[in-house]
């Protein structure tokens, strides 16, 4: 038998036991000493006598993480080999190339660049095949495997051995890691000459220095309104958002407390430092993907009714996390506190188990709601999310348009597009041309890509139910005529859904030539939502109105 296993096994009984002596204070402390005793020596049992040899790392850590998933899903282990990824996730900070990979086909393809950083100055394009990361072939690797090859310490070469879309041969970079800084805020810009626009994608560390630089350089044009985009942003760390809600509100304004287990830890947090700016008008655009932290931010403006909320309701997560330290480098982040925005409203979803298919949360019965208020009266719900003052619905995809996202036929257009062009208009003028797009059709049809409607899908379950309630007899020509007429056409259909299709199809296509902030540029004139904002902000009576003293938010 493995000697060290024995002595491990050693130091746990002498841990345990000691442990055991000390929990015997009340009946539950003596449960949790019982099941702890009980654990160790089944593990031990396993360890010594199961007939194959066991992975000690893994059966802990996939025990512990189905223990946490008992209580909600924001309690994690983090075990050592996950700490640097923890870390970028409350920093933006790691040491790597500066790219993000996927898998295609069971091949490991870069899939997005973050402009100025390492992989996209040393000529890594979008749509490479990864072969081999430091002399090693990445064709049994899963991503999490090449993305640790690919990092390491900074200013350290790492050479990649790629396949390029057009090239028969291999080729070979040398890339030098940096230090990778990813920026909260990836784009600002004014949307017209009142306007303001910030989009922050995250709440790291210091996010509020980016935002508070990108709105003084926007104050330069002396805007009446600003927008604050919050969409898909799944939060981060709570005084992030306190800072930012700060430079809206003057100064000893409430924002969010915090309340827990540990009286001691609940917290009120203020605005301590006089604001930037208390008269702009404002507005957050947020989805059912808004986190958080963003849901702080959303939720304060919207309770100290300084501005508007416009969207569909938030994720709803209302709980606070802290991270403990444990043992051999590792940590666990618990959820120690729900959190409350002024008016009083917790947002965390009531069920956080079951939600809707795009995970946002699902509907909510007014008995179990409860009714608040916001600085001037107006009436706001709990139960789950911020609702916004304005509602756009989440945009609905055909499922061609699905079936061509999610089997990389748009991707790999792009990336064939992007190979054979050097360069395209501005990101604000670019087109998908009549010409391009057929280009694309071409390419699907080439490739043979076959999908099935929803209808379709609908009717093979009618016809199905209708068998076997002996009905069909009496409706088959029907339901033959209806399977015609309802039968996937790819040239009807990718004319029928161009002009979605044409849309993430320009996305794709722009974020090859100008990165993640050009693809924001091109998008900001289509997009439905910042229309709908702009409308609300530009007519003073529009925005006013929101804010009459009873007016429901619901």
């Amino acid at each position: 038998m493995n000697w060290k296993k024995i002595l491990v096994g050693t130091v746990l009984t002498v841990v345990f036991g000691i442990g055991f002596f000390s929990f015997t204070q009340d009946d539950k402390n003596f449960e949790i000493a019982k099941n702890l005793d009980i654990y160790h020596t089944l593990f031990r049992e396993l360890n010594m006598f199961y007939v194959d040899e066991i992975n000690p790392d893994k059966l802990v850590k996939e025990s512990i993480d189905e223990m946490l998933m008992l209580l909600d899903p924001y309690t994690n282990y983090i075990s050592e080999d996950q700490i640097e990824d923890f870390r970028f996730m409350t920093t933006g900070e790691y040491a790597g190339i500066g790219a993000l990979i996927g898998k295609q086909n069971n091949k490991i393809i870069v899939s997005e660049l973050y402009e100025n950083f390492p992989a996209q100055k040393s000529g890594l394009k979008a749509g490479d095949i990864i072969l081999e990361v430091a002399g090693k072939s990445t064709e049994t690797m899963t991503t999490e495997d090449v993305s640790t090859l690919l990092k390491g310490p900074a200013n350290n070469p790492v050479k990649v051995k790629l396949q390029r879309y057009g090239n028969s041969n291999p080729l070979e970079i040398d890339i030098i890691r940096e230090r990778i800084t990813i920026s909260a805020v990836p784009y600002y810009g004014m949307l017209d000459k009142n306007t303001a626009y910030i989009r922050f994608t995250n709440f790291t560390e210091n996010c509020s220095d980016e935002v508070k630089r990108a709105f003084l350089d926007l104050k330069k044009n002396n805007p009446d309104a600003l927008v604050l985009d919050l969409r898909s942003n799944p939060g981060g760390l709570l005084m992030e958002a306190v800072k930012i809600v700060n430079f809206f509100v003057p100064k000893g304004e409430e924002i969010v407390s915090t309340k827990g287990k540990v009286k001691q830890w609940d917290r009120v947090y203020k605005a301590t430092n006089e604001p930037l700016d208390t008269t702009i008008k404002i507005a957050i655009l947020v989805n059912s993907n808004s986190a958080s932290a963003s849901e702080i931010l959303a939720g304060a403006i919207q309770d100290l009714d300084r501005g508007i909320v416009v969207g569909s309701r938030t994720f709803g997560k209302g709980l606070v996390q802290t991270t403990r330290d444990l043992s051999y480098n590792t940590k666990l982040k618990v959820t120690t506190a729900k959190y409350y925005i002024p008016s009083g409203r917790c947002i965390q979803a009531l069920d956080y188990a079951h939600r809707n298919e795009d995970g946002s949360v699902g509907s909510v019965p007014d008995s179990l709601i409860t009714q608040f208020k916001t600085k001037k009266g107006r009436l706001v719900y709990d139960g789950g999310g911020v609702v916004p003052d304005i509602k756009i619905d989440n945009e609905q995809y055909s499922n061609l348009t699905i079936g061509l996202v999610t089997k990389f036929l748009i991707f790999d257009f792009a990336t064939k597009f992007s190979n054979e062009n050097a360069s395209i208009a501005l990101p604000e003028e670019f087109t998908v041309t009549e010409n391009i797009y057929n280009q694309f059709s071409n390419y699907v049809k080439e490739n043979k890509f076959e999908y099935k409607s929803a209808s379709e899908n609908i009717l093979k379950e009618l016809e199905e139910s209708a068998k076997e309630e002996k009905y069909f007899g009496l409706a088959e020509n029907e339901f033959i005529a209806l399977k015609a007429k309802l039968e996937p056409d790819i040239d009807k259909d990718l004319n029928l859904f161009s002009d979605e299709i044409k849309k993430i199809l320009k996305d794709e296509i722009v974020s090859r030539y100008y990165y993640q902030k050009g693809a924001i540029r091109s998008a900001i004139n289509d997009d439905k939502g910042i229309k709908q904002t702009i409308d609300a902000l530009h007519s003073s009576e529009v925005f006013t109105a929101y804010f009459e003293p009873g007016t429901e938010i619901k």
